[in-house]
């Protein structure tokens, strides 16, 4: 399979999103030099939430962003809005206590309300859709969701005939189905609430790059034209920080994946395939998820690869791997195909903490970010505010560079991977 480099501009990619966007955000490039209460470097969904979580409090918020607001994993997600943090807590008991576990829980249900009850106060325009299903593949996933309905309440168990009424396919043992989740469209989610921040008064810049930052209890951070000084200073580029901040850089490994967009469906062809209008997700390591847009496109994403590259037959690809699904989608149009980078956390849980002085970062939501990154905003601003118990408990979890280092962490992850699709697969 021949990999490249995805051809990326400063400008969106060439997405079913963007295509569909709700404006075109044109914010100035910043120039000149600034003081302000704190600034925050990234325009995706962590970077925003953050903006708009303090401007509700009263501060004076600058926002930098490198490209476009949303031009990153935010602008390209499969727009699952999801509950849950990643990993499970339970893992990291014995660094943040019985107390902690429970909070982190509540954190990740937390995350889909924020983003429930934003859209709901903003009038902000995402589609926003309710409804979830877990799909599963082998006897292994079925005996999972049975473990996490007896601890979550809100999830309904499918039997493989149930499923059929929900993703009308052959290759599923059964799975769950979740109301209180669901899906949306993620870049106009993001720029809205830009919107949002813009009117609370955060002044955002774009096509504004850090260059560098200067450490301390008054950070600042220098673009090619101009200089910002702060009170505090929020990191928050995950997969497109390059290098600037060494020590996030070692801890997250960006990896790629990709989506397809078919030609709107017919009705016959929904009946045929996702028949309600629900998210959907399969339980492999690397999965397959999907979802009908606004305008009954089907959205399938997939093909998780750790290289930070496509293949360059990515459309023939993953319309193999759609018509493995949905038989009858095989010959559909595909008129919209990208990719992009997630952030993928060694122990999959976002990484929180503060670095020298006052610059607090987070990043690695591991390809689950829509209501993880809304929490972890809110936890920041928190922090920023002077209550730091969310904050502190997010920041005890040790979260290790990357084996390999720069040279090898990527064919060491990929060589994991294989291991995994392996167990998948057998």
């Amino acid at each position: 399979m021949l990999l490249k480099k995805p051809i990326e501009t400063s400008e969106h990619t060439e997405s079913y999103y963007a295509a569909s966007a709700s404006w075109q955000t044109g914010y100035p490039e910043f120039e000149g030099e600034l003081n302000t209460d704190v600034v925050i470097i990234g325009g995706g969904f962590s970077g925003v939430s953050t903006a708009v979580e303090l401007c509700e409090k009263g501060y004076k918020v600058v926002l930098l962003e490198a490209n476009r607001i949303s031009w990153g994993a935010s602008g390209r997600n499969g727009g699952q809005l999801i509950g849950g943090l990643g990993q499970s807590p339970d893992s990291f008991k014995r660094s943040i206590g019985l107390d902690g576990v429970e909070a982190i829980y509540q954190m990740g249900d937390e995350g889909v309300d924020i983003v429930k009850e934003r859209i709901k106060k903003y009038g902000i325009d995402c589609d926003l859709k309710w409804g979830y299903c877990e799909a599963g593949l082998t006897p292994r996933h079925i005996r999972a969701y049975k473990e996490w309905a007896e601890e979550d309440e809100d999830i309904q168990l499918l039997d493989k005939s149930q499923l059929r009424e929900f993703i009308n396919s052959d290759l599923y043992l059964g799975g769950y189905y979740k109301s209180n989740w669901g899906h949306l469209h993620p870049l106009n989610l993001c720029i809205g609430e830009a919107k949002v921040a813009e009117n609370l008064g955060a002044r955002i810049f774009e096509q504004s790059t850090v260059k560098k930052i200067t450490y301390g209890n008054n950070p600042a951070v220098y673009t090619d034209k101009g200089l910002i000084r702060a009170n505090y200073l929020v990191v928050c580029g995950n997969a497109y920080l390059g290098n600037l901040v060494p020590h996030l850089d070692a801890r997250i490994l960006p990896a790629t994946s990709c989506i397809i967009a078919t030609e709107p469906l017919t009705d016959e062809q929904i009946d045929q395939s996702l028949r309600k209008d629900v998210a959907v997700c399969d339980s492999r390591t690397a999965l397959d998820y999907y979802r009908l847009s606004a305008d009954k496109r089907m959205l399938f994403g997939g093909l998780a690869n750790y290289t930070g590259l496509e293949p360059s037959n990515v459309v023939a690809i993953m319309r193999a791997k759609m018509a493995k699904v949905f038989p009858v989608l095989a010959n559909a149009r595909i008129e919209y195909k990208w990719s992009g980078l997630m952030a993928v956390a060694f122990r999959r849980i976002p990484v929180m903490g503060q670095l020298r002085g006052n610059v607090l970062y987070v990043g690695g939501y591991s390809g689950h970010g829509v209501a993880p990154t809304h929490i972890m905003g809110r936890v920041l601003a928190e922090a920023v505010e002077g209550n730091r118990e969310r904050f502190d408990i997010m920041s005890k979890i040790s979260h290790v560079p990357w084996p390999g280092g720069k040279l090898l962490r990527r064919p060491v992850m990929a060589a994991g991977m294989m291991f995994y699709k392996l167990i998948d697969m057998f």
